[in-house]
């Protein structure tokens, strides 16, 4: 019997993965019925790439390094009825997308569903569903709409490059507390004071430290290769600058996290960054940062803490 006691699984909403924003536009306008058969009529037309395609792409491709292993998994979450879902694996299917389970709700909740597949992460298109997942203490993602066309795919390596803000995605929103509360001086002081005190996790945190232990197995893999390359390249850009990176680095070691790169911007645009970086998915707890990079970058809305739902979150 499979476990997924040893896997990273991912749940994605079919309007997550693929781009279905003209046949939920026909639902919103003609409802479920015009919606139906519309996609039992195309059900062999493959769909267009989603902003989360890239992510989901390379997370799978890296198990073709494992074998057996299969460190990896990814499983559909969506309301659709079973009948519309055959356009949506018959897509993984044209792509080489080995997505092979899920559940199809026909318009009932998936957030049961979240916890009975082991996820670790829900990428969803729907934001309300989203914020409500992160209320309940799932680990959801809002995937922001980009305005351009997804790519297939980058490039034929495998690597697999992750950007993650800090406060209110990896760790709780204790110092963005402090920095409404108090100000930058009062930010500044609590992260110096606890400079040795690992941050509470935050909503992405098994997720990070999934990946973390991704990191020692594929270690392994390449102990005795000079030439061995990373397959996840982890990168963290967080607003906060020195001297706060002190706690940051005390939590990351706590997680096992091997970082790749670290970029303390000190209140700078995240925008140019990530623009360089060329990360396959990038999570954010703040909007204003998100709308920013959503045109060059897959970004993602963690809506989580202060930030989001006020002094009662």
């Amino acid at each position: 019997m499979k476990t997924t006691e040893n896997q990273l699984v991912v749940a994605v909403s079919s309007r997550a993965l693929f781009d279905l924003e003209s046949e939920h536009r026909l639902f919103e306008e003609k409802g479920i019925a015009a919606y139906r058969d519309y996609q039992e009529s195309h059900k062999d037309d493959p769909l267009a790439p989603g902003v989360a395609f890239p992510f989901i792409k390379r997370l799978l491709k890296l198990n073709e390094l494992f074998g057996e292993a299969e460190p990896f998994r990814v499983v559909v979450l969506s309301r659709n009825s079973p009948e519309t879902g055959e356009r949506f694996f018959s897509s993984c299917r044209h792509y080489n997308l080995p997505v092979k389970a899920g559940a199809f709700t026909s318009g009932q909740s998936t957030f049961p569903y979240i916890k009975s597949f082991d996820v670790s992460l829900f990428l969803s298109a729907n934001r309300e569903n989203v914020m409500y997942a992160i209320q309940q203490g799932l680990p959801g993602g809002w995937v922001i709409p980009s305005g351009k066309k997804a790519e297939e795919d980058d490039g034929d390596d495998n690597e697999l490059r992750i950007a993650f803000d800090f406060d209110g995605v990896i760790i709780d929103d204790e110092a963005e507390r402090e920095y409404q509360k108090e100000g930058l001086a009062g930010f500044q002081h609590l992260e110096v004071t606890k400079a040795n005190t690992p941050h509470t996790p935050g909503p992405l945190n098994r997720l990070f430290t999934k990946i973390a232990a991704f990191q020692k197995m594929d270690a392994q893999r390449g102990k005795n290769d000079p030439y061995y390359k990373p397959a996840i390249r982890v990168s963290i850009v967080a607003s906060r600058g020195a001297p706060s990176e002190q706690r940051l680095i005390t939590t990351l070691k706590t997680l096992g996290m091997s970082a790749a790169e670290l970029f303390l911007l000190d209140g700078l645009p995240k925008s140019n960054i990530l623009a360089a970086l060329k990360p396959h998915i990038f999570f954010d707890d703040q909007l204003t940062h998100l709308e920013k990079t959503a045109t060059t970058v897959p970004s993602v809305l963690v809506p989580f803490g202060i930030t989001n739902f006020g002094k009662k979150s």
